[in-house]
């Protein structure tokens, strides 16, 4: 069986003087040149190239940081680890307008994924499939919240008859999404878990299912679960990247997707705020 050193090893070019499990998949690995890397081991290995296609793709934006890529292979991933620090104003509003520059770099269409990563890619443990469109609402319903919502309906997550609080959302998207917006490049999986605030005084942007999107999508993402300096986060954003009137309206329409990912994964907690998004947006 490989050995997190040998990857570690293989994918630096060094050699390893420690190593120090940190969960079942994560790795913390020492190299001579007194350099710290994390050895990261993946269920699927389309989920290790889709993660390292993803960071390098952020990180060609040259706005938000993200950890160094040294290489993957099948399962296994390496890249450089993050010093923890703590989230500070200055930080939040530097990290606010790097996003609004991230998302500016743009995608070649919604759903595009990144150079190299696969179009079968991952949400964090679940599947999430990047097929290209031109429309955004459209594009949407079809390859983001239906298939969530069928997957929760046939494992009983969701009922039937509450299905179509999210149907008839997705029949109205076209009034309901705002302005068009071109495809940004999106991290994908914003949430509070997968921004570290760096000893630095930088973030770094973990754990991406990145892909051409809405850039609202990841603004509602942060939100979702709560962010430290959420508002200063915004308005770094803003002054960089002015948002479309209504945006804080739409906030919902954004987040379904990540909740009806939830529910598939985590139950019936989440399908009931998915439910609550859908029913409140069409009130709205």
């Amino acid at each position: 069986m490989t050995s997190r050193a040998d990857v570690a090893a293989r994918l630096t070019g060094r050699t390893v003087r420690s190593e120090r499990p940190l969960s079942a998949s994560l790795t913390e690995v020492t190299l001579d040149d007194e350099r710290v890397v994390i050895v990261k081991r993946s269920g699927d290995p389309g989920a290790a190239r889709a993660e390292a296609a993803g960071l390098r793709w952020l990180a060609g934006a040259r706005s938000v940081r993200v950890p160094a890529v040294h290489g993957h292979d099948g399962n296994w991933l390496v890249l450089d680890r993050v010093t923890a620090g703590r989230p500070s104003r200055e930080a939040a509003i530097a990290f606010g307008r790097g996003l609004a520059a991230l998302h500016g770099a743009g995608a070649p269409a919604f759903g595009a994924p990144p150079p190299d990563g696969p179009a079968d890619a991952w949400i964090g443990l679940a599947p999430m499939r990047n097929e290209p469109g031109t429309d955004w609402p459209r594009w949407y319903a079809e390859h983001r919240v239906l298939p969530y919502l069928r997957r929760a309906v046939d494992q009983g997550t969701i009922r039937p008859g509450e299905a179509t609080a999210v149907e008839r959302l997705c029949e109205r998207l076209p009034e309901l999404a705002g302005p068009a917006e071109p495809p940004a490049r999106l991290h994908g999986d914003l949430w509070n878990g997968n921004v570290l605030w760096a000893a630095d005084g930088h973030v770094r942007l973990i754990d991406p299912a990145a892909h051409g999107g809405h850039r609202e999508t990841d603004l509602a993402m942060l939100r979702l679960f709560g962010c430290p300096h959420l508002e200063h986060v915004l308005d770094g954003y803003r002054e960089q990247a002015p948002l479309a009137d209504g945006w804080a309206e739409r906030v919902g329409v954004h987040q379904l997707f990540p909740l009806l990912v939830h529910a598939v994964l985590f139950g019936r907690g989440y399908a009931e705020r998915a439910l609550s998004v859908a029913r409140t947006a069409l009130a709205g």
